[in-house]
C-alpha cells in the first residue's frame, strides 16, 4: 500500500512539473502571437501598394511580360511549402504538410513535375525521412521572420522561374502555408505565385471609364523593377502569417496540455485519496483483530 501511495505521488509531482512547463510555455506563445499579428497589420499597407502598383502596370499596358504570361507547355511547378523550425504546435505543421503534398499529387495528376522548396525544419526533416529531395531549404527564420529570408527565397523562385522547366527551373510557382484566421483556426492555404494572376479590384455595375497610364521610362522597365518587390512581399506575407499561426497553435496546444495536466493531476490526487483511506482502514482493521485476539486469549 505503500508503494502505491510513493507511484501517485511522484505522478502527481511529474503531472505538476509538465504543467508548469505548459503554461508556461502558453504565456510565451500569446505574448508573441501579438507581437506577429502587429507584424501583419504592419506589412498589410506595404502590400497593398505593391499590388495596386503592379496590378496598374499589368492592367493598363500591353506588355507581354515574362512573369506574367501563361507558358504554353509547363513541366514543372514549384510547391514552396511554409513549416515550422519548432513542434508543439498541434496539428501545425501536419496539416500544411499534408495540404502541400495533396497540391503536388494534383500537379502530377495534371501532368507536372512538382519540385519542393522546403521552409522550416519541421519540412525538411519530414521530406528527408521519406527520401524526398527538396529543390531548396531555408530553416531557423521561422518565429520571427526577417525580410532578408524573403529576399533570398523571392531570389531563388525567381531565378528557377526565368531558366524555366526545360533548363532545369520551374514553369509556376505555388505557396503552401497556414494562414492565420483566428486564436482558434489556423487555415491550410494553397495560391499561385507565378506567372502573376493579377485581378482588378472590384467590379461595378455601371460603366467605368479608367484613367490613362503614362510609364516612364516604358511598362517594361517598371514591372522589372516592380515585380521582384511584389514577389518579396507575397513571400513575406506568407511567412509572416505562417508565424502567427503557428504561435497560436502552440499556444492551443499548451492549453490542452495544461488541462489534460490539471485533469490527470485530480484523478491521481482521488487515488492517491482512496489508497490512503484503504491503508488507514486496513491499519484499523489490524489493530481491532490484534485487540480482539488478546481479549480472547485471557
Amino acid at each position: 500500500m505503500g508503494a502505491q501511495l510513493r507511484v501517485y505521488k511522484q505522478k502527481i509531482s511529474s503531472a505538476q512539473t509538465t504543467k508548469k512547463i505548459t503554461k508556461a510555455m502558453e504565456l510565451i506563445a500569446a505574448s508573441r502571437i501579438q507581437k506577429a499579428m502587429a507584424r501583419v497589420r504592419a506589412a498589410a499597407p506595404f502590400a497593398r501598394a505593391v499590388t495596386r502598383a503592379v496590378s496598374a502596370v499589368a492592367t493598363h499596358s500591353n506588355i507581354d511580360h515574362p512573369l506574367t504570361s501563361e507558358r504554353e507547355n509547363i513541366r514543372r511547378s514549384a510547391v514552396v511549402i511554409f513549416a515550422s523550425d519548432r513542434g508543439l504546435a498541434g496539428a501545425f505543421n501536419s496539416q500544411i504538410l499534408r495540404e502541400g503534398l495533396q497540391v503536388a499529387e494534383l500537379l502530377r495528376s495534371q501532368g507536372k513535375e512538382p519540385v519542393f522548396y522546403l521552409i522550416g525544419r519541421k519540412a525538411v526533416g519530414y521530406f528527408q525521412f521519406r527520401g524526398i529531395q527538396g529543390a531548396a531549404e531555408w530553416t531557423g527564420d521561422t518565429d520571427t521572420p526577417h525580410f532578408t529570408t524573403a529576399e533570398q527565397i523571392a531570389g531563388t523562385l525567381i531565378e528557377a522561374y526565368e531558366r524555366g522547366g526545360e533548363q532545369g527551373g520551374v514553369d509556376e510557382i505555388h505557396l503552401v502555408y497556414n494562414r492565420f484566421v483566428s486564436m482558434m483556426t489556423q487555415s491550410p492555404e494553397s495560391v499561385r505565385l507565378l506567372p502573376l494572376a493579377i485581378v482588378e479590384a472590384e467590379e461595378k455595375a455601371s460603366a467605368q471609364v479608367y484613367p490613362l497610364y503614362e510609364f516612364e521610362p516604358d511598362a517594361g522597365v517598371v514591372l522589372d523593377a516592380l515585380l521582384p518587390v511584389y514577389i518579396q512581399s507575397r513571400v513575406f506575407n506568407a511567412l509572416l502569417q505562417s508565424s502567427a499561426a503557428k504561435h497560436a497553435a502552440t499556444q492551443k496546444a499548451m492549453k490542452s496540455a495544461s488541462d489534460n495536466a490539471d485533469k490527470l493531476i485530480t484523478d491521481y490526487t482521488r487515488l492517491r485519496n482512496n489508497a490512503r483511506q484503504a491503508e488507514i482502514t486496513q491499519q484499523i482493521a489490524e489493530i481491532v483483530g490484534g485487540a480482539d485476539a488478546l481479549a480472547s486469549g485471557k
